[in-house]
């Protein structure tokens, strides 16, 4: 009899367990609009020594999301108009920052760029030649579509600036110029 009852008892239990375990990750806390949004407790909202309306003034301010500059570039620096000269001994080195985009970015630039002369990709190939016009060994363009990984898999900013003049020469593209600040 007790194993009759617990075959009985046993699939409802479960049941009831699973719907419980769902309808915590499936409902929402607060349903439409039941629970406004209220600001964090600060120093000036726990003392209440204040008077009412500076009190009013202060969590208003609170409410009010302050959207801040994270990088606070000049408006010289976001403005500056940079030559670049296809024909001479100028190199774009893409950086490729993982999970931004960045793949996408980089076929793009090997690829749907109209160019005077644009990249030559071999179908099946990852990688692509961006040789400059007029040029056969020289390339305008150091990124993994065009060169592969020759500094490393996601090779950050200071890898970059120190492997690139290096592996240029080693592609016999030795005459390319770097430009420093």
């Amino acid at each position: 009899m007790d194993e009759r009852f617990n075959r009985w008892l046993l699939p409802p239990l479960l049941a009831l367990l699973f719907l419980l375990i769902v309808y915590q990750y499936v409902s929402p806390a607060c349903p439409g609009a039941a629970c406004p949004r209220r600001p964090p407790v600060s120093a000036p909202a726990a003392r209440r020594e204040e008077q009412p309306a500076e009190r009013d003034e202060e969590e208003a301010a609170a409410a009010v999301p302050r959207l801040e500059p994270k990088f606070p570039f000049a408006r010289g620096e976001l403005c500056r108009r940079v030559r670049f000269d296809m024909r001479g001994r100028d190199v774009i080195v893409f950086l490729h920052i993982q999970k931004t985009g960045g793949t996408t970015f980089g076929r793009h630039l090997v690829r749907n760029i109209r160019l005077e002369q644009p990249c030559y990709c071999r179908a099946g190939q990852k990688k692509c030649a961006c040789h400059r016009p007029g040029g056969d060994k020289d390339t305008w363009l150091f990124s993994r579509f065009s060169t592969g990984w020759s500094c490393g898999l996601h090779a950050d900013w200071t890898e970059l600036t120190s492997c690139v003049p290096a592996a240029m020469e080693r592609r016999g593209c030795a005459g390319n110029r770097t430009l420093r600040k």
